[in-house]
């Protein structure tokens, strides 16, 4: 029997909710999709911007959903002696439940934003502060207005450690986030140009950051990286918050955690630094700088949480990228092997620089080339033609030799490569699908990017289905 996550009661008592048929004891986890939920699970019939859940709520039922939390203007679609929890809105009623959820926490609590780096840091912080005792994390990129109360009513209440993931591309996004979650750290990766769309520039981007700093709880601990722009004006802004522990990290010799050497590798890097006061070797099981730098503000967030440095910089060797965030396969081309990077989740200036000099780092074969395939960065407002041209530099100083671009805003890209670095251009992923995979040969490395409204996972998807990994295959069978 799988442990109860919340009793009916708790529940209906957190939401004010009214109850229809018969309830079980209690669930097991809490689920938004009907397609994915696991017998036992509470459905949430959440609007989403393309789908009601409400309609779905029969389908969860039916595989297995011990209750749904339904809107009380839809319960009438319901069968009376089906079991519902009723509430006036279901988003609202999450949220609910989620503070219910930090109020029974007894747990260490972090929480991570940034303009780059979110994901891949709130993963480093599951894998270091889970080898030292039970940790909770975000699943995926739920670091939205639904994502985080989800996460949050998520936490099982014994839990010693607890890692959130919070996001936004508008200014007053973060500050409900946080003061639900009320961390006892809280890390900013990095401030960027990204979504500048909804922002007048980057001054404006780390304001709306900062608003992370109005949920850290009193005693509490943030960490910032020293070697960026917007670093003192994070740091004043923490201070006019009530944060008297900030904790800063890089290269800058005033780096409370420093970065004092590193070796960089093809898919891996070792990294020297002194944290806090302990002079540390480690291995970090991913490619690329901004990896490093990453994991200095991990090691911070783990020791201000009370965890032992020294094990945590043992687990990052242990460290892989989540799902289309550089994650590699081989794909078997003719006699040989060409390696894919997986970086199609989502792209902006920064993290695009990133992943070009993570493909300048990759090994390739005697007649290999590194190729990139680039799909539109979103959301970036008047400069967006001039932020896409200028990614020209990363490309001219990794070596990349062949790029294909995708979408109206690469097409400036594609306009600043010279004649011998053109792989082939198309309006839409899909129309490039083909260039791109006909390109492939022994010895490549291929990296895809893009902004997810790019929809580059085409392109993935369809040289992992030309070029399938045999030896996944051989052990699939």
């Amino acid at each position: 029997m799988s442990t109860l996550l919340w009793t009916s009661d708790a529940m209906v008592g957190a939401m004010r909710a009214a109850t229809q048929g018969a309830l079980p004891e209690g669930v097991t986890g809490l689920s938004i999709d009907s397609r994915t939920i696991t017998p036992g699970e509470a459905y949430f019939a959440i609007k989403g911007d393309v789908h009601d859940g409400h309609s779905f709520v029969e389908a969860a039922l039916k595989a297995g959903a011990g209750l749904a939390v339904v809107e009380a203007a839809q319960r009438d679609k319901f069968p009376v002696g089906a079991p519902l929890l009723v509430v006036d809105d279901v988003l609202a009623g999450l949220v609910e439940l989620a503070h219910a959820s930090r109020a029974r926490l007894n747990a260490e609590i972090i929480a991570v934003t940034g303009s780059v780096g979110k994901t891949s840091t709130k993963e480093a912080l599951r894998r270091v502060l889970s080898a030292q005792g039970e940790t909770h994390a975000s699943t995926a990129s739920f670091n939205n207005h639904w994502g985080v109360p989800l996460s949050l009513a998520r936490c099982p209440a014994g839990v010693r450690f607890a890692v959130f993931e919070i996001g936004m591309n508008h200014a007053g996004e973060i500050t409900p986030l946080v003061k639900m979650v009320r961390p006892h750290v809280a890390v900013i990766t990095t401030v960027e140009p990204v979504h500048l769309e909804f922002f007048a520039g980057i001054e404006a981007i780390a304001d709306a950051k900062a608003e992370i700093f109005l949920g850290v709880e009193p005693g509490g601990a943030v960490v910032l990286n020293r070697d960026n722009s917007q670093f003192a004006r994070l740091q004043r802004l923490a201070k006019k918050a009530g944060l008297s522990r900030i904790v800063s990290f890089g290269t800058d010799k005033r780096s409370d955690a420093r970065l004092i050497d590193v070796s960089l590798h093809a898919t891996c890097s070792a990294v020297h630094a002194d944290i806090l006061d302990h002079d540390i070797t480690y291995k970090i099981g991913m490619p690329g700088r901004h990896m490093v730098m990453n994991s200095l503000a991990v090691l911070a967030g783990a020791s201000l949480l009370g965890a032992d440095i020294a094990r945590a910089a043992l687990s990052l060797a242990q460290l892989e990228a989540p799902s289309g965030r550089g994650v590699r396969r081989a794909l078997e081309v003719g006699h040989g092997q060409a390696t894919l990077i997986d970086e199609s989740y989502n792209a902006n200036p920064a993290s695009m620089a990133a992943a070009l000099n993570v493909l300048g780092q990759a090994q390739i074969g005697p007649h290999g080339r590194r190729i990139a395939v680039l799909g539109d960065m979103l959301e970036l407002g008047p400069t967006a033609a001039e932020l896409h041209r200028g990614l020209i530099e990363a490309v001219t100083a990794n070596r990349i030799d062949l790029v294909y671009c995708c979408g109206p805003l690469m097409r400036n890209l594609w306009d600043a490569l010279s004649t011998g670095k053109r792989g082939g251009y198309a309006e839409s992923s899909a129309a490039l699908e083909t260039q791109a995979v006909a390109a492939v040969r022994a010895g490549d490395a291929i990296m895809v990017k893009g902004s997810l409204g790019s929809k580059m996972k085409v392109i993935v998807s369809a040289l992992e289905k030309r070029f399938p990994d045999k030896a996944a295959h051989e052990e699939a069978l």
